[in-house]
């Protein structure tokens, strides 16, 4: 596991779900352009994310830009911009992004990126949260996404489930018989 770039909105979201704590077990590090630390702390902000920005916990550390940000990336808000740009100076291995212009363009310039309702499912699968619960407290907020996409989600949380359960019977020395025979 190592360190990840992240933009402003997933931050935001894993804050307002209760979840910013999965991303160190999930990233290690995680870095933010002086941008991104600075978005959050707006008036219209939810209060819960501008106090946590305002003392950020140990695994978030904010990396000042080398270079300028690329003019090409102008119609982007300040922290996809230096986001996208401090991911390609560092050559980062992911950056956690879920604007759609920006994905789009971070891709296209090689990134790896991954939003807020992947590194949820990654944190799923390592048992680190439930993810129907992750998914209620997303739509608890502006959190937007197609449902069909929460619903495949969703779905490949609950055959992951099964395929894992067999494995944890026969580790505590239970059998599928009584499941096959109760069928």
């Amino acid at each position: 596991m190592q360190a990840i770039v992240a933009d402003t909105t997933p931050l935001n979201y894993f804050v307002l779900i209760q979840a910013a704590d999965i991303l160190p077990n999930l990233y290690r590090t995680v870095l933010i352009p002086p941008a991104v630390k600075a978005e959050p702390a707006h008036a219209n902000t939810p209060d819960i994310v501008r106090a946590w920005i305002s003392q950020p916990p140990p695994w978030l550390e904010v990396v000042s830009l080398k270079q300028p940000v690329d003019s090409a990336l102008a119609h982007l808000d300040a922290g996809e911009r230096e986001a996208i740009s401090l991911a390609s100076e560092l050559q980062a291995i992911l950056l956690l992004m879920d604007e759609r212009d920006g994905v789009t363009i971070a891709r296209h310039r090689g990134l790896k990126v991954v939003g807020t309702l992947a590194a949820l499912d990654l944190a799923a699968a390592h048992g680190l949260v439930d993810l129907q619960t992750m998914f209620e407290r997303l739509r608890a907020t502006t959190f937007r996404s197609p449902v069909r996409l929460m619903v495949s989600l969703l779905e490949q949380d609950a055959e992951r489930k099964k395929r894992q359960e067999p494995d944890s019977n026969r580790a505590s020395g239970q059998s599928n018989l009584g499941t096959i025979r109760g069928r």
